[in-house]
């Protein structure tokens, strides 16, 4: 926290800076509601109140959603709609660039005013340009799975670089705070009884490094869990060995295959064994992403010097503080299952698409910010309106790898409102029973850029068309 404050005491550009560049950066790796956890945190131990810095940090995470961790919801896309994962990958990258430009003046201007916000355009420009600039570029011109951890890397870089040769004409504070001048920053609310040393010593290179190597540990145990060019480099078939023996994936009674997709939704009248759904626990712990983030913690612990049991106290610890948490998800996780498999969001669903081709790229953008809402995840939402959403755009004449990409990036600003983020959010801040407070706040902003995408998808689709990234379908 302290090198994070080191680079500027400004709470405009320590808020761009934890929330969306390392946010970015903790969703690239993760995914799944752990950026949201990790930078609110890390916002409040730098002074933030806990209800804004929970506010902040849903916004922020909306852009590099959509890649989420290592590509997974365009992958899974890919494998629902039978489109190239490439073409999906470039064509986000030419729609979410606008609006990873746009969120860091959006984050600052929901703490402040525009004369406060125009006061810090240029590091918001070049943090929102370089990762807007790398995201296009990776997404189109290298792959899908790396595209938020490069920008996000790329991002933090050029923000910690224009800090550096570059200050505010005043230090901006929140109101209980005094403001400073820009000639020395401090490390915010330091003990009374630091001296300049002691800030030094605290920021030395090599206690910096030790304090990061928690998150790059992080970095590296997911990147080796899920990426599969990492993953062929070691040994499948004792992995798979492992897979078959410690994974768990019980049938849910009288559910599982018991309920079809309907042809609106498949395309196709006869009913074929895919379109039955498969309704069972998954449990394996080998594969799960968060198997990798727990041995990170893990091994970051024991590098950091404690002990077993200091470990195993700390996480008896977090599990009593997040069981509130943890049966809200669970209640929220059960009405998004009774959503999925009663057909409500295909009802829903099907309601855009009767809004004609002239306005179907604005209202099938709404509709995957309505399936994120409703799953909390982009991932779910690309398996729910993925192929309805392809075979939509077919009938309408519209390019369907356009209408899939404005599912994936439209569902991201749904991510905000989702009931799991809401409540991850409120627990990492110590906020638990805002849950509403929160949502209510973030609503807005979450509608908002929905139809800021829904836009730019009209745009690309009825005036540059030739803006889409279109490949033939891996479909026969």
């Amino acid at each position: 926290k302290a090198s994070v404050a080191s680079l500027s005491g400004d709470r405009r550009l320590q808020a761009v800076l934890v929330a969306f560049s390392f946010g970015a950066f903790i969703e690239g790796a993760a995914g799944f509601g752990a950026p949201v956890a990790v930078s609110a945190a890390f916002l409040v131990g730098l002074g933030f109140q806990p209800f804004q810095a929970a506010l902040l940090c849903l916004i922020a995470n909306t852009a590099p959603v959509a890649w989420g961790g290592i590509g997974t919801p365009l992958r899974t896309l890919s494998a629902v709609t039978g489109l190239d994962v490439e073409a999906l990958s470039g064509t986000c990258g030419r729609i979410l660039p606008l609006l990873s430009v746009l969120i860091p003046f959006w984050l600052v201007r929901t703490m402040t005013g525009w004369r406060n916000t125009l006061g810090v355009w240029l590091p918001l420009a070049v943090i929102g340009g370089t990762f807007a600039a790398v995201q296009f570029l990776w997404s189109n011109l290298v792959g899908f799975e790396l595209v938020d951890i490069v920008a996000a890397v790329c991002s933090m870089t050029a923000g910690v670089i224009v800090t550096r040769l570059w200050k505010p004409g005043r230090i901006w504070r929140f109101d209980h705070e005094a403001e400073v001048t820009p000639v020395a920053v401090e490390v915010p609310s330091p003990p009374p009884q630091s001296s300049g040393s002691q800030v030094q010593l605290t920021l030395a290179p090599g206690r910096v490094a030790r304090a990061w190597m928690p998150f790059a540990l992080l970095t590296l145990t997911v990147l080796a869990w899920g990426v599969p060019a990492i993953k062929a480099w070691g040994t499948p078939a004792a992995k798979d060995w492992l897979d078959a023996r410690l994974s768990w994936k019980p049938e849910v009674p009288w559910l599982h295959l018991k309920v079809a997709k309907g042809a609106a939704v498949t395309g196709h009248e006869e009913l074929l064994p895919g379109d039955l759904e498969k309704v069972q626990v998954d449990v394996v712990p080998l594969s799960s992403t968060g198997t990798a983030v727990f041995l990170a913690a893990v091994l970051s612990g024991s590098l950091l010097g404690l002990s077993p049991l200091a470990q195993a106290r700390q996480l008896a610890s977090t599990i009593r503080r997040m069981v509130p948490a943890i049966l809200a998800i669970v209640c929220m996780l059960a009405l998004g299952f009774v959503t999925k498999y009663s057909g409500m969001d295909a009802v829903l669903g099907l309601a855009f698409t009767r809004t004609g081709r002239g306005l179907y790229p604005i209202f099938g953008t709404l509709l995957g910010w309505l399936g994120v809402a409703l799953t909390g995840s982009d991932t779910s939402s690309n398996v729910l309106f993925g192929n309805l959403q392809k075979i939509t755009a077919i009938k309408l004449q519209l390019d369907p790898v356009l209408m899939a990409s404005a599912n994936s990036t439209g569902g991201v600003m749904g991510k905000m409102i989702d009931a799991q983020s809401i409540v991850v959010a409120a627990a990492a801040t110590g906020e638990g029973g805002r849950e509403g407070e929160l949502l209510r706040a973030v609503l807005w902003h979450s509608l908002a850029l929905a139809l800021i995408v829904g836009l730019i998808v009209w745009i690309y689709a009825h005036v540059l068309p030739a803006v889409v990234v279109s490949v033939p379908s891996s479909l026969p």
